[in-house]
């Protein structure tokens, strides 16, 4: 059975860190991205990681704030956001792609398992 559970969400003050962990068991993926769903918005590309290459991609708005990382070994892939804004807040998900390019890391269609999100809250 596959997998993938996140952990790590909560309550921060802007300007403030947080560290997202998920958890993949039951299958290897190619690519695994983070997603964020604010409420009324469109769920929307955050940051993805190729599992055996390690490329690593993030959407412009947290280019330089955030950093998406895996430990193998664990079969864990970590969301480190730092300097967080207001505008972070939403429902973040882990994703996995076992099936297309790494060229799509940035289109949820192409994913084909998620976790069940975690809230993150950035307080002004």
């Amino acid at each position: 059975q596959v997998q993938l559970v996140e952990s790590g969400g909560g309550l921060v003050q802007a300007g403030g860190s947080l560290r997202l962990s998920c958890a993949a068991s039951g299958r290897t993926f190619y690519t695994m991205g983070w997603f964020r769903q604010a409420p009324g918005k469109e769920r929307e590309f955050v940051a993805a990681i190729t599992w055996s290459g390690g490329s690593t991609y993030y959407a412009d708005s947290v280019k330089g704030r955030f950093t998406i990382s895996r430990d193998n070994a664990k079969n864990t892939v970590y969301l480190q956001m730092n300097s967080l804004k207001p505008e972070d807040t939403a429902v973040y998900y882990c994703a996995g792609n076992s099936r297309y390019s790494a060229n799509y890391y940035y289109d949820p269609q192409r994913y084909d398992h998620w976790g069940q999100g975690t809230q993150v809250t950035v307080s002004s």
